[in-house]
């Protein structure tokens, strides 16, 4: 679904030149890539390394286009500097790491995402742009849950002979419920924005559809309940009985058609310690905090949560487990100064988003954002994972965006016609993919 780039586009969306618009463009393809995955099932793409390549390319064209106008890469104030304090932590943990390797690893990934997120942060300063990038995460996610539902569908490997999945980071159920999770208040939001195109609204609303199917045929405890936290927070921020009355019907809708095998497992949280998933969570929040009594101020070192399970497990404990639990994690691998940052970044992103939320032109997305980042926070208390998906970064640097967005708006609202004055809201289009 090509996005026709053009010279009013670029004066629209806040582009000074071509090499801004290409940034973008890089960074629209990079969202796309991190649903659509096509190395993970045309391995001849494989050494290209998209994502990678696509992301690079955006940050770079992104630093000569700000060099070029004389200025600055904007690093997000102290929630950006958070980050970015946290992610020197996981660098500089390899000095004290009981997996020095698995650090400076952890380190590196790290960086990368803040790469993305900065350059999410300085390219998404337009409400067209913002849509955008929404946007096509929400239509890219109907690859991932398609190819889910195919593999379900057709009994490919299956986790555990019943739970749906599907390539790369989608291969592990949890993940692959939580990242399209996500996605389902953005396209909530599209589908009841009424200046949005009626084909656009139809693709989101069965973006959604297919997205909710995955996750039931996951069998993700942690990401049936990110998702009805999500929402549950999107209808209750919307204050519109009638978007609430439609959430309510296909929760109902859900509890009919789910299976009844989704039901029964997401029973068993009630008898977990029959449950051998479940006591494995609880055997590895148990090494988490025999960690952090151990090294309550910088851990173990970032990465190391298996390479330390031996030395902290219970005897019962016979296989090791990733920490399933993001904020146990990082008490864990980066103690307490870790977690302080952290919850710094975190905790900034989601009060800008709920804050953003209010504004008149960009607070419909900035309500679906903060009600992704609570369902998805959610997921992270019992699937969370530190590295391995760039989604989480996306995801905030999005809903930073969208707070700087609407700190901005006042100015413009005050500004003169023709310079800076308001826009209407963006409406995306099939095929064009502009707002109009």
């Amino acid at each position: 679904m090509p996005f026709k780039v053009t010279g009013a586009m670029r004066e629209r969306d806040g582009g000074t030149g071509i090499v801004d618009s290409l940034a973008f463009a890089a960074l629209v393809a990079f969202c796309a890539l991190t649903y659509v995955v096509p190395a993970e099932w045309l391995t001849e793409l494989a050494p290209l390394r998209l994502a990678l390549a696509t992301s690079a390319a955006a940050l770079m064209l992104l630093l000569v286009a700000r060099v070029g106008r004389g200025q600055g890469l904007s690093l997000d104030g102290w929630r950006g500097g958070a980050l970015i304090a946290f992610t020197v932590l996981t660098l500089v943990s390899s000095l004290w790491s009981l997996a020095p390797e698995a650090s400076r690893s952890l380190g590196l990934e790290c960086v990368k995402y803040v790469g993305i997120y900065l350059t999410i942060v300085n390219l998404a300063r337009t409400r067209r742009r913002l849509a955008i990038l929404c946007g096509v995460l929400v239509l890219a996610s109907v690859v991932t849950s398609v190819g889910a539902l195919r593999w379900y569908l057709s009994g490919q490997d299956l986790v555990e002979g019943y739970r749906a999945r599907w390539v790369g980071l989608y291969a592990d159920p949890n993940r692959m419920a939580m990242t399209l999770g996500l996605v389902v208040p953005l396209g909530l939001a599209f589908l009841a924005r009424k200046t949005q195109g009626w084909t656009m609204r139809a693709l989101c609303g069965a973006a959604v559809a297919v997205a909710v199917a995955a996750i039931v045929l996951s069998y993700s405890r942690g990401g049936f309940a990110g998702l009805a936290v999500a929402t549950a927070v999107w209808a209750m921020r919307e204050k519109r009985l009638d978007r609430a009355l439609v959430v309510a019907l296909a929760g109902v809708a859900l509890f009919a058609l789910a299976p009844s095998s989704f039901w029964s497992r997401t029973q068993t949280v009630s008898s977990f310690r029959d449950d051998a998933s479940a006591m494995g969570r609880v055997h590895a929040w148990t090494v988490a905090s025999r960690i952090n009594a151990d090294r309550p101020l910088l851990g173990r070192g970032a990465g190391t949560f298996r390479a330390a399970w031996p030395l902290y497990a219970p005897p019962d404990a016979r296989r090791a487990y990733e920490a399933h639990n993001v904020f146990l994690q990082v008490l864990a691998e980066l103690g307490w100064i870790g977690l302080f940052l952290f919850l710094g970044f975190v905790g900034s992103g989601l009060e800008g988003a709920l804050k953003a939320s209010r504004d008149a032109e960009v607070g419909w997305l900035a309500r679906a954002l903060a009600a992704a980042a609570a369902g998805y926070l959610v997921c992270s208390v019992s699937a969370g994972f530190l590295g391995g998906s760039a989604h989480f970064y996306v995801l905030f640097g999005l809903a930073a965006a969208a707070h700087r967005l609407s700190q901005r708006a006042p100015a413009a609202a005050r500004a003169p016609e023709g310079l800076g004055a308001p826009v209407p809201a963006p409406r995306l289009e099939l095929g064009a993919g502009v707002a109009r």
